[in-house]
Protein backbone atom coordinates (compact mmCIF):
# COMPACT_ATOMS: atom_id res chain seq x y z
CA UNK A 1 0.00 0.00 0.00
CA UNK A 2 1.60 3.19 -1.13
CA UNK A 3 1.60 6.19 1.59
CA UNK A 4 -1.12 7.84 -0.08
CA UNK A 5 -3.53 5.08 0.31
CA UNK A 6 -2.24 4.52 3.64
CA UNK A 7 -2.68 8.32 4.83
CA UNK A 8 -6.31 8.00 2.97
CA UNK A 9 -6.86 4.52 4.72
CA UNK A 10 -5.90 6.40 8.39
CA UNK A 11 -8.52 9.31 7.82
CA UNK A 12 -11.33 7.03 6.52
CA UNK A 13 -11.27 5.22 9.60
CA UNK A 14 -10.83 8.51 11.64
CA UNK A 15 -14.06 9.62 10.26
CA UNK A 16 -16.26 6.31 10.87
CA UNK A 17 -14.72 6.92 14.85
CA UNK A 18 -15.98 10.27 14.63
CA UNK A 19 -18.93 9.64 12.73
CA UNK A 20 -20.01 6.24 15.11
CA UNK A 21 -19.66 9.46 18.26
CA UNK A 22 -19.36 8.01 22.03
CA UNK A 23 -21.96 5.97 22.97
CA UNK A 24 -24.28 8.98 24.47
CA UNK A 25 -23.99 12.88 24.34
CA UNK A 26 -22.87 13.32 27.74
CA UNK A 27 -19.56 10.97 27.35
CA UNK A 28 -16.40 13.02 25.94
CA UNK A 29 -14.74 12.06 23.03
CA UNK A 30 -11.25 11.52 23.63
CA UNK A 31 -8.13 10.88 21.70
CA UNK A 32 -4.47 9.45 22.78
CA UNK A 33 -1.29 9.14 20.73
CA UNK A 34 1.43 6.93 20.96
CA UNK A 35 4.71 6.76 19.58
CA UNK A 36 5.72 2.74 18.94
CA UNK A 37 8.97 2.51 18.76
CA UNK A 38 9.64 4.61 21.39
CA UNK A 39 7.60 1.87 23.23
CA UNK A 40 9.51 -1.01 22.11
CA UNK A 41 12.72 0.79 23.03
CA UNK A 42 11.80 1.95 26.79
CA UNK A 43 10.33 -1.68 27.40
CA UNK A 44 11.97 -3.98 29.07
CA UNK A 45 11.01 -7.12 26.77
CA UNK A 46 12.01 -4.59 23.75
CA UNK A 47 15.06 -3.46 24.62
CA UNK A 48 15.93 -7.08 25.23
CA UNK A 49 14.90 -7.77 21.89
CA UNK A 50 16.05 -5.21 20.29
CA UNK A 51 19.91 -5.98 21.94
CA UNK A 52 19.25 -9.55 20.56
CA UNK A 53 18.68 -8.11 16.61
CA UNK A 54 21.77 -6.31 17.41
CA UNK A 55 24.10 -8.93 18.08
CA UNK A 56 22.57 -10.74 15.56
CA UNK A 57 22.74 -7.95 12.92
CA UNK A 58 26.59 -7.76 14.41
CA UNK A 59 27.38 -11.54 13.78
CA UNK A 60 26.29 -11.31 10.28
CA UNK A 61 28.74 -8.22 10.77
CA UNK A 62 31.64 -9.76 11.42
CA UNK A 63 31.22 -13.00 8.98
CA UNK A 64 31.27 -10.42 6.20
CA UNK A 65 33.98 -9.22 7.16
CA UNK A 66 35.78 -11.87 7.60
CA UNK A 67 35.06 -12.51 3.74
CA UNK A 68 35.77 -8.81 2.90
CA UNK A 69 39.86 -9.72 4.50
CA UNK A 70 39.74 -12.62 2.97
CA UNK A 71 38.73 -11.01 -0.36
CA UNK A 72 41.66 -8.60 0.04
CA UNK A 73 44.56 -10.98 0.61
CA UNK A 74 43.17 -13.37 -2.03
CA UNK A 75 43.10 -9.72 -4.56
CA UNK A 76 46.61 -8.83 -3.17
CA UNK A 77 48.24 -12.06 -3.85
CA UNK A 78 46.89 -12.19 -7.34
CA UNK A 79 48.41 -8.54 -8.10
CA UNK A 80 51.62 -10.02 -6.42
CA UNK A 81 51.43 -13.53 -8.12
CA UNK A 82 50.08 -12.14 -11.63
CA UNK A 83 53.71 -11.89 -13.40
CA UNK A 84 54.90 -15.12 -12.69
CA UNK A 85 52.06 -16.65 -13.39
CA UNK A 86 50.90 -18.19 -17.18
CA UNK A 87 47.78 -17.24 -18.79
CA UNK A 88 45.95 -20.42 -17.94
CA UNK A 89 47.10 -20.19 -14.02
CA UNK A 90 46.24 -16.54 -14.25
CA UNK A 91 42.68 -17.60 -15.12
CA UNK A 92 42.32 -19.86 -12.61
CA UNK A 93 43.08 -17.62 -9.85
CA UNK A 94 40.86 -14.45 -11.19
CA UNK A 95 38.12 -17.58 -11.88
CA UNK A 96 38.63 -18.83 -7.61
CA UNK A 97 38.78 -14.93 -7.03
CA UNK A 98 35.35 -14.55 -9.07
CA UNK A 99 33.78 -17.42 -7.63
CA UNK A 100 34.39 -16.35 -3.91
CA UNK A 101 33.49 -12.76 -4.77
CA UNK A 102 30.19 -14.05 -6.03
CA UNK A 103 29.52 -16.20 -3.12
CA UNK A 104 30.54 -13.22 -1.03
CA UNK A 105 27.68 -10.65 -2.75
CA UNK A 106 25.22 -13.59 -2.38
CA UNK A 107 25.78 -14.04 1.56
CA UNK A 108 25.52 -10.42 2.04
CA UNK A 109 22.06 -10.09 0.09
CA UNK A 110 20.77 -13.40 2.54
CA UNK A 111 22.17 -11.83 5.34
CA UNK A 112 20.15 -8.78 4.84
CA UNK A 113 16.97 -10.96 3.86
CA UNK A 114 17.59 -12.47 7.10
CA UNK A 115 17.96 -9.31 9.25
CA UNK A 116 15.29 -7.77 7.57
CA UNK A 117 12.96 -11.34 8.71
CA UNK A 118 14.13 -10.91 11.88
CA UNK A 119 13.30 -7.26 11.92
CA UNK A 120 9.73 -8.12 10.94
CA UNK A 121 9.15 -11.03 13.20
CA UNK A 122 10.78 -8.70 16.38
CA UNK A 123 7.90 -6.30 15.50
CA UNK A 124 4.87 -8.40 14.70
CA UNK A 125 5.50 -10.55 18.38
CA UNK A 126 5.36 -6.73 19.73
CA UNK A 127 2.59 -4.97 17.96
CA UNK A 128 0.27 -7.34 19.32
CA UNK A 129 1.29 -6.79 22.88
CA UNK A 130 1.52 -3.68 21.99
CA UNK A 131 -1.70 -2.94 21.36
CA UNK A 132 -2.94 -5.15 24.26
CA UNK A 133 -1.24 -1.96 26.47
CA UNK A 134 -2.44 0.32 24.52
CA UNK A 135 -6.04 -1.22 24.76
CA UNK A 136 -5.92 -1.45 28.43
CA UNK A 137 -4.39 2.43 29.07
CA UNK A 138 -7.27 3.61 26.53
CA UNK A 139 -10.08 1.96 28.67
CA UNK A 140 -8.64 3.02 31.98
CA UNK A 141 -8.13 6.64 31.04
CA UNK A 142 -11.58 6.83 28.92
CA UNK A 143 -9.82 6.64 25.82
CA UNK A 144 -12.28 6.83 22.38
CA UNK A 145 -9.46 6.44 19.88
CA UNK A 146 -5.74 6.16 19.93
CA UNK A 147 -3.12 6.52 17.33
CA UNK A 148 0.60 6.40 16.42
CA UNK A 149 2.03 9.42 16.04
CA UNK A 150 4.36 7.98 13.21
CA UNK A 151 7.67 8.78 12.04
CA UNK A 152 10.39 9.60 9.91
CA UNK A 153 10.24 5.62 8.89
CA UNK A 154 6.47 5.56 8.78
CA UNK A 155 3.88 7.64 7.78
CA UNK A 156 3.29 10.75 10.44
CA UNK A 157 -0.26 10.45 10.77
CA UNK A 158 -0.59 12.99 13.96
CA UNK A 159 0.62 16.69 12.73
CA UNK A 160 0.20 17.54 16.12
CA UNK A 161 -1.06 16.47 19.43
CA UNK A 162 -1.27 17.43 23.21
CA UNK A 163 1.69 16.14 25.79
CA UNK A 164 -1.68 15.71 27.58
CA UNK A 165 -2.79 13.14 25.71
CA UNK A 166 0.29 11.38 24.83
CA UNK A 167 0.20 7.76 26.80
CA UNK A 168 3.08 6.36 25.59
CA UNK A 169 5.08 6.10 28.90
CA UNK A 170 1.53 4.94 30.27
CA UNK A 171 1.64 2.39 27.61
CA UNK A 172 5.43 1.20 28.30
CA UNK A 173 4.61 0.82 32.10
CA UNK A 174 1.49 -1.50 31.23
CA UNK A 175 3.58 -3.43 28.81
CA UNK A 176 5.84 -3.96 31.20
CA UNK A 177 3.25 -4.97 33.69
CA UNK A 178 2.22 -7.42 31.67
CA UNK A 179 5.26 -9.05 29.16
CA UNK A 180 7.96 -9.53 32.47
Amino acid sequence: MGAGMAIWAVAVGLMMVLQAGPASAAEPFKVGVIQQRVIIEKTKAGKRALDSLKEYQASRQRIIAADDEELKKLEDALKSQESGLSEAAKREKQEQFRGKFENYQRRIQDFNREIQQKQQEVTGEFQKKIDEAVQAVAEKGGFTAVLDEGGVATIQVVLYAHASVNLTDQVVKEFDRRNK
